[in-house]
């Protein structure tokens, strides 16, 4: 949803170390074709730090070295990646895009300089910006998957994801973890459970897993989500006007929940699109329900006509009979 549960120095800016990786994969999977295959070059097989150990000449296609990008965390491939994608303009203009992109999700507290996330003047974030960023990451069905995946084979390789908490959190989906000298360990993970996703960032923190293992427990346990309405719920029965049938459902066209406190409660208001008179088509928008918490509106949903209603018999007799001749 966006609602922030627990920060601490949240603004703070620092190094990112690799989970910079995150931008650089969804920079990648806006601009690059997945299936295009290409050659890797010298320059690109011999990066400093973490590692997929591409070979010069070797040729893979741009899905096979995202996956190098986010469970070996390979220097190498974020190289070759923003090389490949950035076309002309090459590794300088994929930089550009991820700027781009920070600033089109509001991550006022970033900058990027690189694809990798090694150490360098003007390469830096905080930990509310990561996790708006994660949380929009989450929503590409590409990324998720990838993120998500505990060990995959490249050629003759076999790649394990760094990500330990896949394999120690319940419902953990992702997402990256990172460390350099100056960054020292950095991690964005996600959890899922009972449909509920939360985010959590560590940047500087040597304790990192079980600090996300604690976060998750208190997330989950202090703002269990309530959720307001499922797809294709009837939300609210309404009065037709010269209907056959005196009311008609309004159905919701999508789920929504969202994180609540104890004390708190999840308000509903429906907002329809005009006056409810037969004819109706089921499927049309009727409206919005508007979901709101101690006063105010967290979230929305569009509602539709659950089902037809034909006019009254009479009424439609006085039209034809207006239309006749004489």
């Amino acid at each position: 949803t966006g609602e922030t549960l627990f920060e601490q120095n949240a603004d703070s800016r620092l190094p990112m170390a690799s989970t910079t990786k995150i931008m650089t994969a969804l920079v990648a999977l806006g601009e690059g074709d997945l299936d295009r295959v290409y050659t890797v070059k010298p320059e690109y097989a011999a990066v400093e730090g973490s590692s997929m150990y591409l070979q010069a000449g070797e040729r893979l296609s741009l899905r096979d070295t995202l996956y190098g990008l986010m469970l070996a965390s390979g220097n190498d491939a974020a190289e070759c990646i923003a090389a490949h994608c950035g076309g002309n303009g090459g590794s300088a203009q994929f930089v550009r895009w991820m700027n781009e992109k920070a600033k089109a999700l509001g991550m006022k507290h970033t900058s990027f300089a690189n694809p990798s996330g090694l150490d360098e003047a003007g390469h830096g974030s905080c930990a509310l910006d990561m996790a708006r960023l994660a949380v929009y990451a989450m929503q590409n069905p590409t990324f998720a998957r990838i993120v998500s995946t505990r060990t995959a084979s490249v050629g003759t390789r076999t790649m394990t994801n760094h990500n330990k908490l896949l394999n120690q959190i319940e419902g953990c989906i992702g997402l990256k973890t990172g460390y350099t000298m100056a960054a020292g360990r950095t991690l964005v993970s996600c959890v899922e459970r009972n449909g509920q996703r939360l985010v959590a960032v560590t940047p500087q923190d040597g304790n990192d897993w079980a600090d996300h293992a604690a976060l998750y427990d208190y997330g989950f346990s202090t703002y269990p989500a309530k959720l307001g309405a499922s797809l294709g719920q009837t939300i609210q029965r309404v009065q037709v006007e010269n209907g056959m049938s005196a009311t008609v459902p309004l159905v919701a066209a999508d789920s929504f929940a969202w994180p609540l406190a104890e004390g708190e409660s999840l308000e509903l208001d429906v907002e329809l699109a005009g006056s409810l008179r037969a004819p109706i088509r089921a499927g049309r928008r009727a409206g919005e329900a508007v979901f709101s918490v101690n006063g105010k509106e967290v979230g929305r949903v569009a509602l539709l006509y659950g089902a037809d209603v034909a006019p009254r018999m009479e009424s439609a007799l006085s039209i034809l009979k207006q239309g006749l001749p004489g």
